[in-house]
C-alpha cells in the first residue's frame, strides 16, 4: 500500500488524499478540478490559508506582500521560480495583506515582502525580504525535509 497526503485545495478548501508516488503526475482536486500541487503560486485569503495550514501534509510557503510594494513586485517572479523548481515537493502561494489587513496582525507581521514556511500545522520559519530564487529554495531545504 502506497503513502498518501493529505492537501487541501486552495482554490475551494475541500481536503484531498493524494499517493505520494502521483504527486508528480499533477493531482487535480477531487471537487473542483483544480491542480494540487503544480509548481504555480496559489492566491490565498484567510480562511483557505488557515484550513492549509492547519490540514497538509506537505510543506507550504507563503509570501505576504502588497501591491503597492516594490519589493515584493521585484520577489514575484523569483518566488514563482522557485515555485517551479521545488513543484510536488513544496507549495507556493501569496496573501495580500492590503486586502487581507487582519492577517498581519494575526501573524505578527511588522514588514513585508515576509516569507513565511508552514508544515504539519506549524510556522516552521521566516524569511524577511525579496530574495533571489536561489535564496527561496535554499531556505524551504534548510527548513523542512525536501528530496532533492
Amino acid at each position: 500500500m502506497s503513502s498518501a497526503v493529505k492537501l487541501t485545495c486552495l482554490s475551494c478548501g475541500q481536503a484531498n488524499r493524494v499517493p505520494t508516488d502521483k504527486l508528480s503526475a499533477g493531482p487535480k482536486c477531487g471537487t473542483c478540478g483544480t491542480k494540487l500541487a503544480d509548481g504555480k503560486v496559489s492566491e490565498l485569503d484567510p480562511s483557505s490559508l488557515k484550513k492549509a495550514i492547519s490540514s497538509d501534509d506537505m510543506p507550504l510557503i507563503v509570501d505576504f506582500w502588497a501591491p503597492w510594494c516594490g519589493p515584493c513586485r521585484m520577489m514575484a517572479p523569483q518566488f514563482a521560480q522557485a515555485a517551479q523548481e521545488l513543484r510536488g515537493k513544496v507549495r507556493f502561494a501569496k496573501i495580500n495583506t492590503e486586502d487581507y489587513p487582519k492577517v498581519s496582525t494575526e501573524r505578527g507581521i511588522r514588514g513585508i515582502p515576509l516569507l513565511i514556511l508552514f508544515h504539519k500545522g506549524k510556522e516552521v520559519s521566516r524569511l524577511p525580504g525579496a530574495r533571489p530564487a536561489a535564496e527561496i529554495e535554499a531556505f524551504v531545504r534548510q527548513s523542512v525535509s525536501v528530496t532533492a
